[in-house]
């Protein structure tokens, strides 16, 4: 199962170190910053699977990075669930409005948090729920290393295979090349960004079979995504 990547962005030291205790004994891997600044920074240098962000922040307000991380194309489908001492239904609904997927108020058991993010996390990332990874009409399963579409087992090279998975893991989302060439030959990789594109035209060729659309999206001076909509 693939290790879920949380940001925290809590400026309360007691509780942020509460929380990375909680998820990190989950299995999580947990990045954490006081600043909502420094936040938007974080995200841009790795897009995290879900986003716990506190209301009250250092820099910026909670409400302003929901809003800012909704705007940015690479984190707009990111889950994120907001904590907050605040519990007026007024100040939940905005919560919600600006973009947060849940709302826990403060004072409340990290054990219910954890549950509520692997909940949110199995709602809106059901390929971080086990092995077996689905897509439109895609299939992937990790151990038996086998991939079919659309009924038809799909052959393809072992890069391949884990550029599709990463995508499988993050549908819709946007990657750069030098994103792709991190997560999927590794931060210490000397490949060209250019090989990144030989790879994805190797599988485009693989996963679209006759009769199926592209289900690799060029987004312009951005990189690639898994996406069931036209190319453009």
């Amino acid at each position: 199962m693939p290790q879920p990547d949380l940001l925290l962005i809590e400026d309360d030291e007691a509780i942020a170190e509460l929380i990375v205790w909680h998820f990190a004994r989950e299995g999580f891997s947990v990045r954490q910053t006081p600043d909502g600044e420094q936040a938007l920074v974080l995200v841009e240098e790795r897009v995290p699977d879900i986003v716990l962000l506190d209301w009250m922040i250092e820099s910026l307000p909670g409400i302003e990075v929901c809003r800012r991380l909704r705007r940015n194309p690479k984190s707009a489908n990111v889950p994120i669930i907001m904590l907050t001492a605040r519990g007026e239904e007024e100040d939940r609904i905005r919560g919600l409005e600006t973009g947060a997927d849940d709302y826990v108020t403060k004072p409340f058991s990290p054990r219910e948090l954890v549950a509520r993010v692997q909940a949110v996390l199995r709602r809106l990332r059901p390929a971080l729920a086990g092995e077996m990874l689905t897509y439109a009409d895609i299939e992937l399963d990790s151990v038996a290393h086998k991939v079919v579409r659309a009924g038809h087992v799909v052959a393809m090279g072992p890069t391949e295979f884990r550029l599709l998975r990463h995508f499988m893991e993050h549908p819709g989302r946007v990657f750069s090349r030098g994103q792709l060439l991190d997560s999927v030959w590794g931060q210490d990789s000397d490949i060209e960004l250019r090989t990144v594109d030989v790879h994805i035209r190797r599988l485009r060729k693989a996963i679209n079979l006759p009769g199926t659309s592209d289900i690799i999206r060029t987004v312009r001076s951005a990189g690639y995504a898994l996406d069931a909509g036209k190319s453009v």
